[in-house]
């Protein structure tokens, strides 16, 4: 078997960082700050408010279902939200601060108020990081952690479901279906049968998706995968752009704009960025 510490490692956030672009795959998942020989990371806002209510919601599968709620999940966020209030989450101004946090808050009430799947069985893997071998042969490894596993006892089956703390809907295209379906068939027994999306800014109900078949799922993810490992073997990480949204920030960082926070618990070195004008002007004004 070969050494899973010398194969490639490719998750969605990794891939979706690729095809992005390369650069931005290149500064977030090889590059090393020479001084530390750390990798470098960027919080934000929105990061900040993902990583809060996903950590809350997430914590809940490994509790016995009646007792999930004994704590009130707003106690919970509060607690978390400790962990990126001021700049520790990229917050510049009291105002940001408080508007990210209102956001969190009212998506944690909605799932208290409407818990849905959160109140049924779920199915906990015991991996910290779920992972297998994509593919052996071309030394591949999937890995990437799944937000909820609802258990179906009528079927002895899963349901795969995504916390969505953003605005936005995720395109047809993503790859994240596919990959947690991989990532679920090989870490557990049972069948998925079923995947949905939790769009907690605006939604009550779950959003289903159509659940690809396991041998497109592999042959789609495999595909990308491939190409990430030739990119790393040839060192080729160019911006098609020659500079872009994916990028510019930690490109920033690299020129020595971005304000170091401390490493996190995976080794990587923290940094934060000051807004430009044209955001700054978009955080202090409102639409109504």
């Amino acid at each position: 078997m070969p050494d899973k510490f010398l194969a490639t490692w490719v998750s969605h956030s990794s891939m979706s960082d690729y095809l992005a672009c390369p650069r931005s795959y290149f500064l977030k998942n090889v590059y090393k700050d020479p001084k530390t020989g750390h990798k470098i990371t960027l919080m934000t806002p929105p990061l900040a408010l993902g990583q809060v209510v996903h950590t809350v919601l997430e914590s809940l599968s490994a509790i016995p279902r009646d007792q999930r709620f004994s704590i009130p999940l707003p106690e919970r966020l509060k607690e978390e939200w400790k962990k990126v209030s001021g700049k520790k989450g990229g917050f510049f101004s009291e105002a940001s601060e408080d508007k990210y946090r209102a956001r969190g808050e009212a998506m944690i009430a909605r799932v208290y108020n409407h818990p849905g799947p959160i109140g049924n069985l779920s199915v906990k893997i015991k991996k910290d990081l779920p992972n297998f071998w994509l593919s052996e042969e071309e030394e591949i490894i999937l890995c990437g952690k799944i937000d909820w596993l609802e258990y179906l006892p009528e079927e002895d089956a899963v349901h795969i479901i995504d916390f969505k703390t953003g605005k936005q809907r995720e395109n047809e295209s993503s790859l994240q279906l596919p990959i947690y379906l991989l990532l679920v068939h090989e870490s557990q027994q049972r069948p998925v049968v079923k995947a949905s999306y939790w769009y907690l800014e605006d939604n009550d109900e779950l959003t289903e998706k159509e659940l690809p078949s396991l041998e497109d799922a592999r042959t789609q993810v495999l595909a990308i995968a491939r190409n990430i490992k030739l990119a790393r073997q040839l060192k080729k990480f160019d911006c098609p752009k020659g500079g872009c949204y994916a990028c510019a920030p930690m490109e920033r960082i690299l020129n020595g704009e971005g304000e170091f926070l401390g490493t996190d618990d995976f080794r990587r070195d923290i940094y934060i960025l000051p807004l430009k004008q044209e955001e700054e002007e978009t955080e202090e004004s409102i639409i109504l």
